[in-house]
């Protein structure tokens, strides 16, 4: 079912017309009865029903709203003009807003792509862009985007790891970006059914789940010890074979193989260690 246009009278002048003919009525029924008797007020007792019934026909549609018309059951058409509209009093008119519309999941608990547990929640900013399928296709459009947002952030998470362990690899932490498009892309397809565009859908709030965070965060920090220490390795390392290449070129000194393998070491030691280490002079020879 796709939204059609249909259009309506402009309500303003047609309720003047209204008031009108009833106060003419009205007239004719008190003023003719006078004068002609029952043969005048019946007529204006039949017309006074039928304008009655033509006043039902009036209803309001606000900016960025639609009216969804069925007459008896049967879908007639859409109207988005804004203002006091009139259409056939038959028809049935379900109002539908067409505004911008965010709304946040509760925190889930789900299983990330290694398994552990975590929690998510995201927020997804919609709209209704065809009032007929909102309307039609599904029971309640407002019900059906939170269960579907909520099934969509579930299977997005499963398929993500919390964090990046290889170079290429997306995760749930490091990757905002391509993560928000990839929820979007699943909200889109399981609300398309239902006339709802998808404008944005970002995560906004990923933790670990409270009985292993512990355990996790002693692990992040454990990887950014070994980081360190790996960074620090590699620039002594560094270090010491340019400060043996120099006592090289300049002649300082020359070493042995052994006093060398020393000398490293020691450089080593000093560079590498974590607290401040304690010199020793050596006051007799080389040897």
């Amino acid at each position: 079912m796709k939204e059609q246009a249909i259009r309506s009278a402009a309500g303003i002048p047609l309720l003047l017309v209204f008031i009108g003919l009833i106060v003419l009525e009205f007239w004719l029924l008190i003023g003719g009865a006078r004068i002609a008797g029952p043969l005048l007020a019946i007529p204006a007792v039949i017309a006074l029903i039928a304008t009655g019934i033509c006043m039902l026909g009036f209803y309001m549609v606000e900016p960025n709203q639609a009216a969804v018309l069925t007459l008896f059951g049967r879908y007639v058409g859409t109207v988005k003009e804004a203002g006091l509209r009139w259409n056939n009093p038959f028809y049935g008119a379900r109002k539908v807003s067409l505004r911008v519309r965010n709304f946040e999941s509760s925190k889930l608990k789900v299983n990330e792509a290694d398994g552990s547990p975590i929690e998510i929640a995201a927020v997804v900013v919609w709209k209704v862009v065809d009032s007929a399928e909102a309307v039609f296709n599904v029971d309640d459009y407002e019900s059906y985007v939170h269960v579907q947002s909520e099934a969509a952030i579930r299977a997005m998470a499963t398929s993500y790891p919390y964090d990046q362990h290889e170079p290429d690899q997306v995760a749930l932490r490091s990757h905002a970006a391509e993560i928000s498009h990839d929820l979007q892309r699943q909200l889109e397809e399981r609300l398309a059914t239902a006339g709802i565009e998808v404008l944005e859908a970002r995560i906004s709030h990923l933790a670990y789940a409270p009985e292993i965070a512990h355990a996790m965060l002693q692990r992040q920090q454990a990887n950014a010890v070994i980081a360190a220490r790996t960074r620090i390795v590699e620039g002594a390392v560094s270090m010491v074979e340019m400060a043996l290449e120099n006592l090289k070129e300049k002649g300082v000194i020359e070493l042995d193989q052994e006093r060398r393998a020393q000398m490293v070491s020691n450089l080593l030691v000093v560079l590498c260690s974590d607290r401040a280490t304690q010199p020793v002079v050596n006051t007799g020879t080389l040897y």
